[in-house]
């Protein structure tokens, strides 16, 4: 292990942010996490995983531990289900590939969606119908202040829209190392209710689509509508979609007869926030280099040299205006560092 110093966090964000790490450090192994951990003790320290659901908005005064844990394994198996453990340090869309290739389903869903698989549980990622709760069945976590190894169930882990007990009252205490899902064998539950799917399927000539179909049907969607961090950089949806009760949607529905909206029980209704983004006069905005995607407003982009801090004046521009236009408020889903 070889701590560098004043390192640039550029490549190891999505945003494409430069900012630096007073300290950085790689770990590829539960033992070497232990090792700097218990080495760096009194150390401030920060998490990185596949910096895939963050904007960084000033330089880290502080060790970051990247941790780059690999490898999968088949831990249980029967004839309809198969049980994998999947290290933190795995790119999460290779890891959904790898499971369509044996024919594993229950992810399909989620395909094309950046960052690791350590991260996945922390916001309880999701699209398309599919969450990591209905998949996870347990994660391993190493605790920053002793270094033990906790499994946590999936009940344990108190999963909300975009949320968990790592994002709350557990936040900053862990360090996630494996997450086990079930995946069928056979049987699959075939998700194609929700978004584009079913018209993405249908463009394709696909009536009775596999898990594979739908995963590649996920893939076209995602790839016409988000950029490539690669090319621009972003972390794929910038905000939650608001959930209101329905009283209060009855009365925004009155001034705005024409607005989108998802029932979600009977008295709450999810509103999406890229719509009210878009009606706001945000989609394909651009100050300096920090911007709105052209084709998806729930998305913020670097043009290239943007600061954090300028996605962040962006962000809260937009939260202020929509809450001004509508009476809703939309909450920012990535971790503003």
């Amino acid at each position: 292990m070889h701590i560098q110093h004043q390192f640039s966090l550029k490549s190891y964000n999505t945003f494409g942010i430069d900012a630096k790490a007073s300290a950085f450090v790689a770990v590829h192994s539960v033992d070497e996490l232990r090792s700097v951990l218990q080495e760096h003790a009194h150390e401030n320290k920060f998490i990185l995983g596949g910096g895939s659901n963050m904007l960084l908005t000033k330089d880290i005064d502080a060790l970051v531990i990247h941790v780059d844990l690999k490898g999968k394994k088949i831990v249980q198996e029967n004839d309809d289900f198969v049980w994998i453990e999947c290290m933190a340090g795995e790119n999460w869309h290779a890891f959904v590939l790898w499971t369509l290739a044996q024919n594993y389903g229950g992810l399909e869903n989620m395909s094309l969606i950046p960052g690791n698989v350590g991260t996945t549980p922390v916001q309880n990622i999701g699209a398309y119908g599919s969450e990591i709760k209905d998949s996870m069945t347990q994660c391993e976590a190493i605790k920053i202040a002793d270094g033990s190894l906790h499994t946590f169930s999936n009940a344990d882990c108190h999963f909300g829209y975009r949320e968990s007990i790592f994002k709350q009252e557990a936040k900053g205490q862990y360090i996630i190392t494996s997450v086990t899902f079930k995946l069928t064998k056979r049987n699959h539950t075939i998700k194609t209710g929700y978004g584009d799917i079913q018209a993405e399927l249908a463009k394709q000539g696909i009536s009775e689509p596999s898990i594979q179909d739908v995963s590649r049907a996920v893939i076209a969607i995602r790839q016409s509508k988000l950029p490539d961090p690669k090319e621009l950089g972003n972390s794929g949806s910038f905000f939650k979609n608001p959930v209101i009760s329905r009283v209060e949607f009855e009365e925004v529905q009155k001034k705005f007869p024409e607005i989108k909206f998802f029932p979600v029980s009977e008295t709450q209704v999810k509103v999406p926030a890229g719509w009210l983004i878009e009606q706001a006069g945000f989609k394909g905005m651009r100050v300096g280099d920090a911007g709105v995607h052209k084709n998806q407003a729930l998305v913020l982009v670097n043009y290239g040299n943007a600061t954090g801090a300028e996605i962040l004046a962006l962000s809260q521009n937009i939260q202020n205006t929509v809450r001004e236009k509508y009476g809703i408020s939309i909450e920012a889903e990535v971790n503003v560092i």
